[in-house]
């Protein structure tokens, strides 16, 4: 009984770190925003940071950057590509 509820355990704390591990990794998909006078409303991070050498390939693309969002695209959203 004690090696069922040991093997039960175990394999709980697997399937909770897999599960972590896996939203986590969604997490790190960002946009930037787009602000007044841009061609888009959402530029997607080609790293998935926040960085100076995305924010200027967005700004390249028509972007101005006002801020950081997650990637969602609800319809009639224009993405910078």
């Amino acid at each position: 009984m004690k090696k069922l509820l040991s093997f039960t355990f175990v394999l709980s704390c697997a399937l909770l770190m897999v599960l972590a591990h896996v939203t986590t990794s969604d997490a790190k998909n960002i946009c930037f925003s787009c602000g007044a006078g841009s061609s888009c409303k959402m530029c997607p991070s080609p790293s998935g940071k926040d960085t100076a050498k995305d924010r200027k390939l967005c700004r390249e693309r028509g972007c101005k950057v006002a801020g950081t969002t997650s990637c969602s695209t609800p319809s009639g959203v224009k993405i910078c590509r």
